[in-house]
């Protein structure tokens, strides 16, 4: 008895000595919090607001003459073009590869894991002169690309291969953690009451997945919208062709078009604001569908 109560006594001293540890005095909290918010607003809130200040800077009809003007809709299409084909792409390809790597062991599973790390460690910049390298006029596979009168570089397959190759880690990075940490037994367990490898992985693997999957495919569409030092080297810039909205707005920015950059910079920074909205209201989904009941209560998902 008396071990049991030195041992309680014990563990009361360190959880005592751990709450002391971790708790500020209210002034100290105020000053960390009033340091935050300061932080925020001077890097974060302030410059969002000057973008949306110098974009209606001349008014609402010089602001939306400016998003109207050919070469900004061609930008704006080539930029949704490029991330509607370059996204369904990262979501086939992160899908497969979480799975093999998360689900089975295989030769070779340690270099494919470094290979979608590869984009990560890698500068855009030199992303894009590796496709120029490649498909370029004087690169590996130029001539015979030029012989079949196939344009790659400073067209709307080099844009889509560079982003492509800057992207594709979001996906496979965001579900092969999660895949690992939910192991395969429910997997085994429907093959075993003979189910088919599809049925089983659209009736469970997938949809326990599903909210990472969303994660990650807006984490890769953010950043194929964003994208401009892989897409800067491939495009040539060439106007209402194979300039982007990055692109785009540095050219305007360049030629002191400052209304017109910032407008069509507004569009971006929106389009940042829906996605940060959006990857909120995953991460809440995904803490409420995975929170562990309490005690003595029982979780019902109708």
């Amino acid at each position: 008895m008396s071990m049991a109560r030195s041992a309680d006594t014990s563990r009361s001293v360190i959880a005592a000595a751990y709450a002391a540890s971790t708790t500020e005095r209210p002034l100290v909290r105020r000053i960390l919090i009033a340091m935050a918010l300061i932080f925020l607003g001077l890097f974060l809130v302030l410059p969002l607001a000057a973008v949306f200040a110098k974009a209606f800077e001349k008014g609402l009809e010089a602001y939306f003459i400016a998003i109207g003007e050919p070469n900004s809709g061609a930008a704006v299409r080539l930029t949704l073009l490029t991330a509607a084909i370059v996204v369904p792409l990262n979501l086939v390809f992160g899908l497969a590869a979480a799975w093999a790597i998360g689900k089975f062991e295989f030769r070779g599973k340690r270099l494919l894991i470094t290979l979608i790390d590869l984009p990560f460690s890698t500068s855009p910049v030199v992303s894009g002169m590796i496709f120029v390298l490649l498909f370029g006029t004087q690169g590996v596979l130029g001539p015979w690309l030029e012989d079949h009168d196939l344009q790659i570089i400073f067209a709307v397959p080099g844009i889509v291969l560079a982003t492509l190759f800057v992207t594709f880690p979001y996906v496979a990075r965001e579900l092969i953690p999660l895949m690992q940490s939910q192991g395969h037994e429910e997997e085994e367990s429907a093959l075993t009451l003979g189910a088919s490898a599809w049925k089983m992985f659209f009736r469970i693997t997938l949809p326990n997945v599903k909210w990472g999957l969303l994660y990650g495919v807006i984490l890769c569409n953010a950043r194929a919208v964003g994208e401009f030092g892989a897409v800067s080297v491939v495009s040539g810039h060439i106007r209402g062709l194979t300039n982007t909205m990055p692109l785009h707005v540095e050219i305007l920015y360049n030629e002191y078009q400052f209304t017109a950059a910032f407008a069509v910079a507004s569009l971006l920074t929106i389009i940042a604001l829906l996605t940060l909205i959006a990857k909120s209201l995953v991460e809440r989904k995904t803490r409420t569908e995975f929170v562990p009941p309490e005690k003595g209560e029982l979780r019902h998902e109708h």
